[in-house]
């Protein structure tokens, strides 16, 4: 065995669900697979979206020869810009997946100084010591790879998220052979999702959703109101495919479903049948029983056409009595209560709501189950194996699931979280020195505006730039507001500037709330929102600053 030292070390995605980042380290060589993001819970105060602190390859930027990206949902791409800012290295992925990145590098300015490279699914490539193969894989988003990365130690193999669908919608089955070849030939280390370990047999087939929408489509009387993941392909796909079969026209709702379902129909991912679809100014004008369409912000987003939607306030589509809403997605743990709060505005205007299990499924997850763990672990029969992809109860149940699989047992299985690294050498495999990783919190989404943890940790009493808070009285039983909103400012401006400021910030919040219809003030997650992105945009405008705003409603 040469005398090389390897690293594995994880950026992001270890111990948590989101921002998926690994590092592989060489000797003076490094490759970076996937740079994701994730959005922030409730404690991250005033933090749009949160990445991974790439500080480590900023340090060793010399080394880092290239990203590699393993599909194209946003918990693996939407922290290219921030990684690419820092380090401009090439980045290489198959089409679809760079054509996905390109939409995030040009908001930031920095596609024409990014090196993107093309490689097919199969495709073979070099970077220094390098080897390295794209597997294709089947997953809720279209080209998505495994990589198979040879190195002078050894294969190391990474599954990336996967299902294997065995009757995939696009007919790109899953590259079982590939996974048993190199199974065959010895595979050093095993790196494999770990989302759905907890989920006995086998995750059914995109296909088992067909069934449901011709039920759907059979039965409804009026109109189709979708929601679903832009990132869907294959379930959009599957929507226009029924709704032509029932002579009904389909529109897309939504600045993500708009830009993604475009992007994939330049590619030739997504087939639109001919004279389907609707422009969105036509919605209300087409019969009910001949209208389907498609809405962006399956988790309640309090801003997305979804929800703008749910209480009457879009300007292309109005929800009436006996219309039918479906939510083909999966409730993403944090988000009940904005979903539970959108069907029942939903349920209000006499809609009917599908959502949830049942057979046939509206939903299928993207994640394989334990049988479809286990078949790769099978297959490959990894000397060591390293779960990824999940919080650190996947992790371990995963490892335990692999224990009799691999090499010695749980003696060469390793749950590794971020900023903690895993060697291999001519003598094993080992837990290796921690390296600094965290994460980066970016406020308004832009390079510069990254948000430091203590700066987090001060804004819940004053924060950086101060705060403002609204307190508002409204009836619970008619939404009407009950006096003049009350305004508290800390940390923000000075007495003097407050006394000239305030009060019309103060005729800013009214103007808001009286825009507002009847439906909407009886929301609280909808009329913060409002609230707080109006008075923002105020503030911002008169004094340059950015302070926490915290909308607070009383029932009255």
């Amino acid at each position: 065995m040469p005398t090389g030292k390897l690293q594995v070390i994880p950026l992001g995605g270890l111990g948590e669900f989101g921002m998926n980042s690994m590092a592989l380290r060489y000797e003076d060589d490094i490759i970076v697979i996937d740079a994701g993001m994730m959005f922030p819970d409730s404690e991250l105060l005033g933090v749009d979206i949160v990445t991974p602190d790439f500080s480590y390859l900023k340090d060793h930027r010399e080394k880092v020869r290239a990203l590699i990206l393993t599909h194209g949902h946003e918990d693996h791409i939407g922290g290219v810009p921030y990684l690419i800012s820092q380090v401009n290295i090439p980045v290489y992925g198959t089409p679809f997946t760079l054509a996905m990145a390109e939409r995030r590098l040009e908001e930031h300015h920095l596609l024409k100084q990014t090196d993107l490279r093309e490689v097919e699914a199969g495709g073979k490539f070099e970077i220094g010591p390098f080897k390295i193969h794209f597997i294709r894989v089947t997953h809720s988003i279209p080209s998505t790879v495994a990589l198979a990365i040879t190195t002078p130690l050894g294969v190391v193999l990474h599954t990336a998220d996967f299902k294997i669908d065995q009757t995939p919608i696009d007919d790109e089955h899953f590259d079982l052979h590939a996974f048993a070849e190199y199974g065959k030939r010895g595979v050093l280390l095993l790196m494999s999702d770990s989302t759905n370990v907890e989920r006995t047999g086998y995750s059914e087939s995109e296909r088992a959703v067909r069934p449901r929408l011709e039920q759907i489509f059979a039965t409804a009387t009026k109109r189709l109101i979708f929601s679903t993941f832009s990132s869907s392909i294959h379930r959009l796909q599957q929507i226009m495919d029924v709704a032509k079969k029932y002579d009904r026209k389909v529109a897309f709702l939504g600045r993500s479903m708009l830009a993604t379902t475009e992007l994939s129909h330049e590619l030739g991912l997504l087939h639109i049948p001919d004279n389907i679809l609707l422009r969105p100014q036509d919605i209300m004008d087409t019969p009910a029983h001949r209208l389907c369409c498609v809405v962006s912000g399956t988790q309640g987003e309090p801003m997305s056409s979804l929800s703008r939607v749910a209480v009457d306030n879009h300007k292309s589509l109005s929800v009436k009595q006996g219309d039918t809403v479906v939510l083909s997605s999966r409730i993403i743990p944090g988000n009940e209560k904005p979903i539970g709060r959108l069907m029942n505005h939903f349920a209000r205007r006499g809609a009917e709501i599908i959502y949830g299990g049942g057979s046939p499924p509206i939903h299928v997850s993207g994640h394989g189950y334990r049988e479809e763990l286990k078949l790769i672990l099978n297959l490959v029969r990894p000397k060591y194996f390293m779960p990824v992809h999940g919080e650190y109860l996947q992790l371990i149940r995963h490892a335990q699931l692999a224990s009799h699989l691999v090499g010695q047992g749980l003696e060469s299985t390793f749950i590794v979280e971020d900023g903690e690294s895993l060697m291999i050498d001519e003598r094993g495999a080992r837990k290796g020195e921690k390296i600094n990783a965290g994460r980066i919190c970016i406020d308004s989404g832009s390079l510069g505006d990254v948000v430091e943890d203590m700066i987090i940790r001060d804004r819940r009493h004053l924060s950086e730039d101060g705060f403002v808070i609204i307190v508002i009285g409204i009836d619970q039983g008619t939404g009407q507001m009950q006096g003049p909103p009350e305004l508290i400012s800390r940390g923000f401006v000075s007495l003097e500037e407050s006394s000239e400021l305030l009060p019309f910030a103060k005729q800013v919040v009214i103007k808001t709330i009286e825009a507002s219809n009847a439906e909407e003030r009886k929301d609280w997650g909808v009329m913060k929102e409002k609230i707080r992105n109006d008075l923002k945009r105020f503030l911002n405008r008169e004094t340059k600053r950015r302070p926490m705003i915290v909308p607070v409603v009383l029932e009255v």
